[in-house]
């Protein structure tokens, strides 16, 4: 066999040697392989150098590719039928994309699924896989947990419920994840674990188990991902106290970055994200991304109206559909309206044609923007982008990793590695710190900071204000100072945090066994906290009477949903539920469980941008 055009990297290497032991019978006994690969590793590859090299053995019969979102599917459509790998590797197999109708396979050498259809239709997945000896590959595996510490209702634990017999009937198991932690610090389906300083961790020596792993350090190394510029944008923010539409405090203008997060980081950074600082981040993004395509353009000596691959592209990560909007329109208006219908998309699960946009930003030389909220930030393979606009109140550490890796994936249409860099601009905020203090600290990397630019200003830091418990109804924020620093990736795969073991009183610190009243306290009030976050996200999209507190209702939800308990009366097990469910699932959409009660009589108002100025 000729060489591969595009040589195999060192974890597909280790996985082509691994299956193929497997297939002369010199690997007895490995059932069970992990692939842990840094978000823009290439992941994707993994199961088609599986499959080709079991089928062809004729250890399994067909492979079944489960991801997390119906997005995904055509991607790995994509994977199989690629014509340079397919000469590379030799094969000759397809799988196709399918729901929930009868012989999802029809013919072919397998079938790729979504976590919500195994969900749905549990039986007929069950029934394919007690059909035909099979290679299960299951996608991002970490969104999965374990049943023991699942909880009952949730969307991930009927996940969970699904898949797990697949597991069990699969005749080898191909796990595939960017990382090796869920947000909610749970144990993860199907992989086996180990006490480690009192502190559960993947067991990666567990019999049976081949684990394989690719760092950004690794890939760094080996030019499979780029450096990360990026570019943290100051600014100040003020709001209104509260639900009410008169009579109420302005508060502010206050810092979004500051020592260490306070009391008004989070209220501060969702105004940003739904007035003027938004605008201010867009447009440095969208010049930026303007300068990165002239530059490429003039190099490859293009004109301005040419269409071809490689030029770079902007990507816009929203908080909400409703800010999607508005940011959409918002670039549309820097542009000529012709181009303008042209270059920039939409895609939300509100768009009817958003798999489509998808399809053609990642496929097409046009269009070269796209404003999405959470359809592309995993997994979305276009390495055009070059330019991201974090424009998101999300700052969990795995979700920001995979939304950063959106830009880190080498373009081979954009001319030589050195010549690339992946560009991200995000908010300046203490939550956005630490999530890169955390990568630098583990990568055992630093940031090296550029000179700031001309004009950008750099005032210190303002006293913050008290934080209420009513919600905000955002004014106004402007932009003050733009920082740059390039971030060279490292080692990536964290076997656990330790700031969850400090919040939790885990062994593993200084403070030896922790009373289970304490773990009890500490578990009410991360429940306490993720409860007030979703209410002051939310609470601008609603219109309450005078003194009302969405938080109260949003505790009164969340009791209902878990037997009339109150969190004083939950167990430790109780309470680590309630934090999975709040994981995967808004409050918002359950204030239904109020209905009839008088305690809670409200009223849902149009989103705040659509209702009258209010006073200030």
């Amino acid at each position: 066999m000729s060489a591969p055009s595009r040589p195999l990297r060192s974890h597909q290497r280790s996985l082509s040697e691994l299956v193929g032991a497997l297939a002369r019978g010199e690997a007895t006994g490995i059932t069970d392989i992990l692939a842990a690969v840094t978000p823009g590793g290439g992941k994707s590859l993994l199961p088609v150098i599986a499959a080709s090299k079991l089928i062809a053995a004729g250890l399994v019969d067909r492979v079944v590719w489960i991801v997390p979102r119906d997005s995904l599917r055509l991607q790995a459509e994509e994977a199989f039928a690629d014509p340079a790998w397919r000469a590379a590797l030799g094969h000759a197999l397809s799988v196709r994309a399918a729901d929930n109708s009868p012989d999802p396979s029809r013919g072919l050498a397998g079938y790729v699924t979504t976590y919500q259809a195994v969900a749905a239709s549990p039986a007929l997945h069950l029934s394919e896989m007690r059909r035909h000896r099979t290679l299960l590959v299951v996608d991002e595996v970490h969104h999965l947990p374990a049943i023991a510490d699942g909880e009952a209702g949730s969307e991930a634990a009927a996940w969970s419920s699904a898949l797990l017999p697949l597991f069990r009937e699969a005749s080898v198991r191909l796990l595939l994840s960017g990382t090796l932690e869920r947000a909610d610090g749970r144990r993860i389906l199907w992989l086996p674990y180990r006490t480690e300083g009192g502190a559960p961790v993947p067991d990666i020596e567990a019999p049976g188990w081949a684990v394989i792993g690719y760092s950004r350090a690794e890939a760094l190394a080996e030019k499979a991902v780029l450096p990360v510029n990026f570019g943290a944008l100051d600014g100040e923010a003020s709001w209104l106290e509260g639900g009410r539409t008169s009579g109420q405090a302005r508060v502010g203008p206050h810092r979004l970055s500051g020592s260490g997060p306070s009391a008004t980081t989070r209220p501060a950074l969702f105004t940003a994200l739904r007035t003027g600082f938004a605008r201010d981040l867009l447009r440095e993004a969208f010049f930026a991304t303007r300068r990165v395509r002239a530059e490429r353009r003039r190099k490859r000596g293009l004109s301005p109206t040419e269409a071809v691959r490689g030029l770079g592209k902007l990507l816009v990560v929203a908080p909400d559909q409703a800010s999607a909007q508005s940011y959409h329109a918002m670039i549309q208006a820097w542009m000529p309206e012709e181009q303008a219908r042209r270059d920039v998309r939409i895609a939300t699960s509100a768009e009817a044609d958003a798999h489509a946009a998808l399809a053609a930003f990642r496929l097409t030389p046009e269009p070269a923007v796209l404003v999405t909220v959470a359809m592309a930030y995993e997994g979305l393979d276009a390495p055009e982008v070059a330019v991201v606009a974090a424009l998101t109140h999300i700052r969990s550490r795995p979700w920001l990793e995979q939304m950063i890796a959106r830009a880190t994936r080498v373009d081979p249409h954009a001319g030589d590695y050195a010549d690339q860099h992946a560009l991200v601009f995000h908010p300046d905020d203490p939550l956005f710190a630490q999530f890169r203090a955390r990568i630098e600290t583990e990568q055992a990397t630093a940031t090296r900071p550029r000179k700031r630019p001309t004009g950008a200003a750099s005032p210190e830091p303002r006293p913050l204000a008290r934080e209420t418990d009513e919600g905000i109804v955002p004014l106004e924020s402007n932009a003050l100072g733009l920082r740059y620093a390039m971030l060279r990736p490292g080692p990536s795969v964290a076997m656990a945090r330790p700031e969850a073991q400090r919040e939790a009183g885990q062994p593993g610190t200084d403070a030896g066994p922790v009373p289970p009243s304490r773990v009890e306290r500490a578990l009410r009030a991360r429940v306490a906290a993720m409860v007030t976050a979703q209410a002051v996200e939310d609470e601008a999209e609603l219109r309450l009477p005078r003194g009302a507190s969405l938080a109260h209702r949003y505790n009164a939800v969340l009791k209902r949903l878990f037997n009339n308990k109150s969190r004083a009366a939950m167990t430790a097990e109780e309470l680590e539920a309630a934090l999975a469910w709040l994981e995967r699932n808004r409050l918002q959409d359950h204030l239904h469980l109020l209905d009839g009660d008088s305690r809670y009589e409200w009223s849902v108002r149009r989103r705040w941008a659509g209702v009258e100025r209010r006073p200030g």
